[in-house]
């Protein structure tokens, strides 16, 4: 499995070189449009390479994809959170009340227990 996963990296890395050679070309990335900038009288402009373009949306979509599930997510985090306490809190009340109880068990529970303990 090790060999597939260095294969892919490979092939991907190869990928990614070729998509660079192919698009050395600068280009000028401009912040806003030329009319809204000359509305707001501001423009942040650059030249960058075309491959750090594609590369820097790539990494873009990836993090703001990344952001997005965690924030859909929030529902089952916050479910399993108070599951989790709920968990707790519920193997504390059995601890007490076995300990209420004392040395009187039920006989099937018993049965029960000494069969889960051989195992």
């Amino acid at each position: 499995m090790r060999y597939v996963r260095y294969a892919f990296l490979a092939a991907l890395g190869l990928v990614l070189i070729t998509v660079a050679l192919a698009n050395r070309a600068v280009v000028s990335v401009q912040l806003l449009p030329d009319d809204i900038a000359t509305f707001f009288g501001f423009q942040y402009e650059t030249a960058l390479p075309l491959f750090i373009v594609i590369f820097l949306g790539i990494v873009a979509g990836l993090l703001i994809g990344f952001v997005w599930e965690w924030i859909r997510e929030y529902k089952q985090r916050a479910e399993a959170s108070r599951m989790k306490r709920e968990m707790a809190a519920l193997k504390k009340e059995v601890a007490r009340l076995k300990s209420e109880k004392g040395e009187e068990q039920d006989e099937v529970l018993a049965l029960l227990e000494d069969g889960a303990a051989t195992r």
